[in-house]
Order: C-alpha cells, then sequence, then structure tokens
C-alpha cells in the first residue's frame, strides 16, 4: 500500500516536472489564508449578501497586503475567503474597516453575532501551493472542500497537495484559481473558482481529482465519498478583490 501512495506521488512529482515554464512552483510562497462561512440571520440573507459584496472596494482600498480577497453565497450562508501576503497582512486585515464595519453590523447581520457566527467560524490557514489566479474577475462560482487527513497520514496528503499546484496551473485553463491549504496538521482544504459550472466539472474530471481520488481511501479520513465529496462547497460569487 505505501509503494502505491509512493508511487502516485513520484508521478505527480514527475508531472510537474514536466510542466512549462507558465507553471510557477510556488507562486504564493509564505501567503496566508482566511474562510469564513457565517450563516446569515433570519430574514437578513439579501442584506448581508449586499453588505460584503459593497466591501470589496474598500478591501481594495485599505488593504494593501490582502492580496485576493471573496464574499460568497450558498443559500443563507454568506462567507469570506482571503488570501494575505503575509501573517501581518492577515492582522491588518482583522483589525481594517470591513472587519470593523462587520463587527458592528454582526447582530443584525449575522446569526450568532460577532462571537458565535464570525469568530468561532474562522478558519485560517497556510497556502501549500496554488494556480496563480487568471482573469479572477470573470469568475461567478467558486468551491471549497475541507479535507482531513487519515490517520498518520497528514505529511503525504500535505505532499500530494503541495505537487498539484503546477499540475492544474498547466493542466486546466478553466480553473481561474486553485488552492490548496493547510489549517493544522491534520485539517487541509482546497479552494477554486470557476467562470461557469463547466469549468468546476472539467476540474473534477482532471487529473488532479484523480490523483486525490485514487489516494483518498489511503490519506483522508473517509475517502473520496464522505472525505472529499461529502466536504464539497459551492458558492456563488458576490464581489471580488
Amino acid at each position: 500500500m505505501k509503494t502505491r501512495i509512493l508511487n502516485a506521488l513520484g508521478a505527480i512529482a514527475l508531472i510537474a516536472t514536466a510542466s512549462t515554464s507558465h507553471a510557477q512552483e510556488n507562486v504564493m510562497d509564505n501567503y496566508t489564508a482566511s474562510y469564513i462561512a457565517m450563516p446569515a440571520a433570519e430574514g437578513q440573507t439579501e442584506a448581508f449578501a449586499e453588505f460584503l459584496a459593497g466591501a470589496a472596494p474598500i478591501v481594495k482600498e485599505t488593504e494593501p497586503g490582502t492580496e485576493l480577497w471573496f464574499a460568497l453565497q450558498d443559500n443563507d450562508t454568506l462567507a469570506i475567503f482571503d488570501v494575505f501576503v503575509d501573517e501581518a497582512a492577515r492582522n491588518a486585515h482583522f483589525s481594517g474597516a470591513v472587519a470593523g464595519a462587520l463587527n458592528e453590523n454582526a447582530d443584525a447581520l449575522v446569526a450568532g453575532g460577532w462571537d458565535a457566527g464570525v469568530v468561532a467560524n474562522i478558519n485560517n490557514s497556510s497556502v501549500l501551493s496554488a494556480k496563480a489566479p487568471v482573469d479572477r474577475y470573470t469568475a461567478t462560482t467558486a468551491t471549497y472542500i475541507a479535507i482531513e487527513a487519515a490517520p498518520g497520514k497528514a505529511d503525504e496528503l500535505a505532499a500530494l497537495l503541495t505537487a498539484a499546484g503546477p499540475i492544474v496551473a498547466e493542466t486546466e485553463a478553466k480553473t481561474l484559481l486553485w488552492m490548496a491549504l493547510q489549517i493544522d496538521e491534520n485539517n487541509f482544504a482546497i479552494y477554486d473558482i470557476f467562470a461557469d459550472n463547466s469549468g468546476r466539472e472539467a476540474h473534477f474530471a482532471g487529473q488532479v481529482a484523480g490523483l486525490l481520488n485514487a489516494q483518498a481511501s489511503d490519506l483522508v479520513k473517509g475517502g473520496w465519498d464522505d472525505g472529499v465529496v461529502a466536504n464539497v462547497r459551492n458558492y456563488d460569487i458576490l464581489a471580488i478583490k
């Protein structure tokens, strides 16, 4: 079994090595990210969505260290996904104008308010690998997938995800941004954006999804169906920095 995993990782490494100069390795080295899924307060979904959509220009004007910022919606759940050039930039974001305005309005807009509805749902992570964004303002849909490593398999899962960025960059023109994230020792995530659902479908039929599918029974708690597919969350994109 271990030999099969190592062979698969070796195949990933060979594909990555064969990538042309257009595929950049470690394009977001040392970057950090945050993901916050927030349930709208009863009757406040539209107002909360409008609030987040209006925040993108403020982030652009006031947060130079926030490299990417997305406002997202899945029915009555709103979310923010953002990427920072370093930890200092993330700290600046959480003390910035948008965070302050959300804090002031959270009791009205967010189920659970600021503490239970926002802060409790923050997932901070480090960027393991990425396909740098292309044509990101044409994106209309995003996917976030939480993945927990099987016991003792965190390093191997991290290696697979780290090797995947250049492969996505080389083989998935319709994936406009792809990021592999490490939240803590055993928990990981993937975030990606697409112009439309055809891009998402092409991604899930692509090389990286195939490699993860093939190794999920060994590397992912719950395997492919319960550990990956069950954790896929698709969002409409409301606004982008």
